[in-house]
């Protein structure tokens, strides 16, 4: 048998704060961690196993063979198993064996703290460490301003996989590779954010990403885990802040994973109405174990501490909330009270919340919410859940399937484009047009626009345009920005031969010219999440199809007026009323030559009359182009 050396870095503080769930670190010592033990360069491992008689760890250094590097339990009933292992060194391949005492049960299981995993379909873990030095000082020091909810916030959402590929290769981008072309093509296109949908190690490639093995290792399928932090250093030496989605609601049953680790219910629960997901044939974390807890939230402390993430988007959490989420009568049991409220997981995610903030107040945790949970994106100590934002489902929901009306049709559902703002304010939501709303038959965005070729691409400027002066921050996933045609593959490039035809080139450049909008108007961010920050004009002339609204900042004199004509008839003379007289000033017309609208219709100088309108002292009128955004602002 080879030498296993009685070695720890768990002090009796450390145990104690993994029982009780608070510790918040335990990245530091469980895991592999490379060392020198008395002159003697090695590895030292630590493994839970409460449930284990014997854990060894196999690997490329001992012939895989189980029993060869046997660790110790310690003895204090933490249920951990360590051992420094001799000329086990960086690049090292490993996996640990256990043997249970339930049922004679043997397992053969990654290591969960892992910081790099094989590429896939391999799957065992790799002893690794990295010295990056970071060159992102600049933008720490203005992370606050820039991740701030009176900030602009425009998010552009991204599959490493499918963003773009060597075709004549049949690859993907490496992290390297994507330093240069995503990051430029972000900065071009204004973004503030890109979030990466999941890129923690995952098995299934058609899972994208949301079925994880390595909670604590970038996936392999696009290089190192340094090539990661170099492509986020590269973000933010261009001013992007990085947001990662994040999945603590459930894991995969793959062998080498988390769910019956040690041949009992670990991490997972063990009551499978609580502990199995049926929609996504998954194990759910088992939020009321102190370490689950634990391990959870070390685990979003580790990404925001070792790789500067600047935010994290929580994957599903109405699945967490709730114990009845997708399950028939009978498939669920009712909690203490007798209501459906998974008690232990709100718990969890209070005190995520609190300690992500805690640890890193410049960074926003960002929940994807769909129910009508209250106080998802309040603070903790005013009873919520202490998100900084939450997902504006409804908007979602109510805005494409409006705009996938044709417009002769619209002005019997003028409720569906206005019944957001009776609730805008009672979030800090965020609208999304995310990778959700591409797949599985629902078409793209574009697909969704009713009309002839120029209707679908005037529709689509017109839907941005609203998107973009309606309180809340942006979210919209790849290919969105330049109306991807077809359906997202997770299998292929998004098609950029696109953007060498003029309607395409046209919403592209409409998105640039939006977020450029945004981040220069502070009406449109400064109170984005407050009743102060938006007026309505008038939202009730339904047979013109037409909406218009203040968005407000905190300077009168950067307030916008903001038109929306929702057909394709061109609305000339239409008169509104104003808060003051003056002289306004178009400042974005979505109809634009440049973005591939009719360019007849600019409103160049336009002057207040004292004539009583929309209950309003002042009006003036404009000439509304047909399907189109425009923005007006008083001129000083």
């Amino acid at each position: 048998m080879a030498e296993v050396i009685t070695h720890s870095l768990f002090s009796e503080f450390d145990i104690n704060l993994f029982k009780s769930g608070k510790h918040y670190r335990l990245y530091e010592k469980f895991g592999s961690h490379t060392l020198t033990l008395n002159k003697v360069k090695g590895t030292y491992f630590a493994v839970w196993a409460p449930g284990a008689k014997q854990v060894s760890v196999i690997g490329d250094f001992n012939f895989w063979k189980d029993g060869e590097h046997l660790l110790d339990v310690r003895w204090d009933g933490s249920g951990i198993w360590e051992g420094f292992i001799p000329n086990v060194e960086k690049g090292n391949l490993y996996k640990y064996k256990i043997h249970s005492n339930h049922n004679e049960i043997i397992t053969e299981k990654a290591d969960p703290y892992a910081r790099r995993c094989e590429h896939p379909p391999n799957t065992a873990s790799v002893v690794w460490e990295d010295d990056y030095k970071w060159k992102d000082k600049s933008w720490l020091q203005k992370r606050k301003k820039n991740n701030s909810l009176q900030a602009p916030y425009s998010v552009y959402e991204v599959h490493l996989s499918s963003w773009k590929k060597k075709t004549d290769e049949n690859r993907s981008l490496s992290y390297w590779e994507l330093a240069t072309d995503l990051v430029s093509y972000v900065k071009e296109m204004g973004f503030t954010h890109v979030e990466f949908m999941p890129i923690m190690e995952y098995p299934y490639d058609p899972s994208w990403g949301y079925q994880i093995t390595g909670y604590f290792a970038p996936t392999s399928r696009f290089g190192y885990p340094d090539e990661f932090k170099f492509l986020v250093d590269k973000l933010h030496e261009n001013d992007i802040g990085v947001i990662l989605d994040w999945v603590p609601s459930h894991f995969p049953e793959d062998s080498h994973g988390l769910g019956y680790f040690d041949g009992t219910h670990l991490y997972e629960h063990p009551d499978p109405k609580r502990g199995y997901h049926p929609d996504w044939k998954s194990l759910i974390f088992n939020y009321s174990r102190n370490e689950v807890r634990a391990f959870l939230i070390s685990n979003a402390l580790f990404w925001l501490e070792q790789f500067h993430i600047d935010g994290l988007r929580v994957d599903a959490v109405a699945s967490i909330l709730y114990l009845d989420y997708s399950r028939e009568e009978g498939e669920w049991d009712p909690n203490e009270y007798g209501e459906n409220k998974n008690l232990e997981a709100i718990s969890f995610l209070e005190e995520l919340n609190k300690e992500v903030y805690a640890s890193f107040p410049d960074v926003q945790t960002i929940a994807e919410e769909s129910t009508a949970y209250s106080g998802v994106s309040k603070p903790v100590f005013l009873g919520g859940l202490g998100f900084g934002m939450k997902w504006m489902m409804g908007w979602m929901h109510d805005t494409l399937q409006y705009f996938s009306k044709e417009p002769i049709y619209r002005k019997h559902h003028q409720n569906n484009i206005t019944f957001s703002l009776t609730y805008a304010f009672t979030e800090n939501f965020m609208l999304p047009l995310s990778h959700d709303e591409v797949v599985y038959g629902k078409h793209s965005i574009l697909g969704r626009m009713p009309g002839d070729e120029w209707q679908r691409f005037a529709n689509l400027r017109l839907l941005y345009g609203y998107m973009f002066t309606h309180p809340g921050t942006k979210l919209l996933f790849q290919g969105c920005e330049f109306g991807q045609s077809e359906e997202w593959n997770f299998q292929n490039s998004l098609d950029w031969h696109l953007l060498d035809y003029a309607p395409h080139k046209g919403i592209q450049k409409v998105i640039k010219a939006l977020n450029k909008l945004y981040r220069s108007e502070p009406a449109l961010y400064e109170n984005q999440f407050v009743p102060d920050g938006f007026e309505w004009i008038d939202y009730s002339d339904a047979e013109n199809s037409v909406i218009s609204f203040i968005r407000k900042g905190n300077e009168p004199k950067d307030n916008l007026i903001i038109v929306c004509n929702l057909t394709p008839i061109p609305r000339e003379n239409y008169r509104i009323g104003l808060p003051e007289e003056g002289v306004l000033k178009e400042v974005f017309n979505s109809d634009k030559k440049k973005f591939y609208g009719s360019g007849k219709y600019i409103n160049k100088t336009i002057k207040t009359t004292e004539h009583k309108w929309h209950s309003r002292n002042y009006s003036t009128v404009i000439d509304m182009p047909p399907l189109a955004m425009v923005a007006l602002k008083y001129s000083s």
